[in-house]
């Protein structure tokens, strides 16, 4: 591995999450629950990271500001377009890879 110092190490992190965020954004045929279920995380889950490490820098943002964020438009607004009622396949196959959340 090159030796990266933590200035372009975090530049770089900063970067890929740049990309993966507009990915998620890009890709919003594609539900949470399937995320939570193949990956362990969500977009919710990205912006409560997202809100948790604002926070340990004395930035007060909320959820939904958080949300906005990663969604790039308000929750409720993705939510009504792109949402979709989970099948009971998506349900049973998130029950089996997460259990007691």
């Amino acid at each position: 591995m090159p030796d990266i110092d933590q200035q372009t190490q975090t530049e770089l992190e900063a970067a890929a999450f740049r990309r993966l965020v507009q990915h998620l954004r890009d890709r919003n045929d594609v539900q949470n629950i399937d995320l939570m279920t193949m990956a362990g995380f969500c977009r919710n889950c990205l912006s409560k990271w997202y809100r948790a490490a604002a926070e340990e820098k004395g930035l007060p943002l909320t959820d939904p500001e958080a949300r906005e964020i990663i969604y790039g438009m308000p929750y409720k607004e993705w939510q009504a377009k792109y949402q979709k009622e989970a099948t009971a396949e998506q349900k049973a196959a998130f029950a089996a890879s997460n259990p007691g959340h």
